[in-house]
């Protein structure tokens, strides 16, 4: 098993920054790939960005230029580093984990872009 705990969000305004990190415990010698998935009210939850434990990066198109993911700590933690907000990136971000059997999901942390 591997616990996923969020930290990092909370209010800014359009074009401001946010840091979110992700800190994982338990069994993550079986993690594969961690990932930012997002889901904002009314819409079904979506890929944001995510990274193996090679260090390759995906990300969606619509955040591609402007939020970076990034693992410290090889498979410990994983961190969004969010540039450049728009109120369209308003949404509740899971921090999500992937072994070869299962996946993992943190309890999600909000993020809300509004002047």
């Amino acid at each position: 098993q591997v616990q996923l705990v969020e930290s990092g969000g909370g209010l800014v305004q359009p074009g401001g920054s946010l840091r979110l990190s992700c800190a994982a415990s338990g069994t993550i010698f079986s993690i594969l790939n961690m990932a930012w998935y997002r889901q904002a009210p009314g819409k079904e939850r979506e890929l944001v960005a995510s990274i193996t434990n090679a260090g390759t990066t995906n990300y969606a198109d619509s955040v591609k230029g402007r939020f970076t993911i990034s693992r410290a700590n090889a498979r410990i933690s994983v961190d969004l580093q969010m540039d450049s907000l728009k109120a369209e990136d308003t949404a509740v971000y899971y921090c999500n984990a992937r072994s070869r059997t299962a996946q993992y999901w943190g309890k999600g942390t909000l993020v809300t872009v509004s002047s």
